[in-house]
């Protein structure tokens, strides 16, 4: 829930690209395990789902997509855009979407894994499922999230290693006994805004990768070696704390 609304609704990357990805990165765990070679493959799917996402909807990211801004929705501003996106059919058309995009994405998904690939880079691949195991997660769901490197698939969006670190917090959180998300509102849950909080400090309030960086990754290749120089350090070191 935390990734719907473009990543805690700051309208960055669609919500259906966060969990499609994520489903690319199990399929990805299935057929090589963990380690370089199956976080590379994730990636590459992710690549294959931004496009094809794109193809469809023009724009990957929420507030292009539905004219919404989700985190500032107060006051009779607010209530204009509400109105006008339920006047436009706003959730009508994003559960479209969302039953379409199901159906490419699988496809998506299961193509290009299909074939082991070759020229994985030494490890760090992925910043994402680099921060994963940095707050304890499983390979599995390290591999699950490698895909969000580079801000999904290295198209520089919204960051990877915050969406992880999101999306591992969140389920940490369910696991915990006697403990109920708040499913009510999932963009105020006091955890989450913690982890985006430490990520705005460490990160120059900057959310989007490219402008991070200075530039989009051009191969996986350039992402591991940026990762294997330290970069993205600061923002990894700062949401692993506790």
């Amino acid at each position: 829930m935390p990734l719907a609304g473009g990543l805690m609704g700051y309208g960055y990357q669609c919500g259906m690209l966060w969990g499609a990805t994520l489903a690319a990165g199990a399929q990805a765990y299935r057929l090589f395990g963990t380690g370089p070679q199956a976080e590379t493959e994730a990636v590459l799917a992710a690549q294959r789902l931004v496009e094809a996402f794109r193809a469809r909807n023009k724009h990957i990211d929420c507030s292009d997509i539905t004219e919404m801004n989700w985190k500032k929705l107060s006051g009779r501003q607010g209530t204009k855009q509400v109105f006008k996106f339920f006047l436009k059919g706003g959730p009508i058309v994003c559960f479209s979407m969302s039953a379409n995009y199901a159906r490419v994405a699988f496809s998506e998904i299961n193509t290009p894994l299909a074939e082991k690939q070759t020229g994985a880079p030494p490890p760090p691949v992925s910043c994402a499922a680099l921060m994963a195991k940095e707050m304890g997660a499983s390979d599995l769901h390290a591999v699950m999230a490698a895909g969000f490197a580079g801000g999904i698939g290295l198209s520089g969006g919204g960051c990877g290693a915050l969406g992880a670190a999101i999306w591992i917090t969140g389920m940490n959180e369910s696991q915990e006994v006697e403990v109920k998300p708040d499913l009510s509102n999932p963009y105020n849950n006091p955890k989450a805004l913690a982890v985006v909080e430490r990520y705005l400090e460490s990160a120059d309030y900057e959310f989007e990768c490219a402008k991070i960086v200075g530039r989009k990754f051009e191969s996986i290749a350039d992402h591991a070696t940026y990762l294997r120089a330290g970069g993205c350090a600061k923002i990894i070191d700062a949401l692993a704390a506790a």
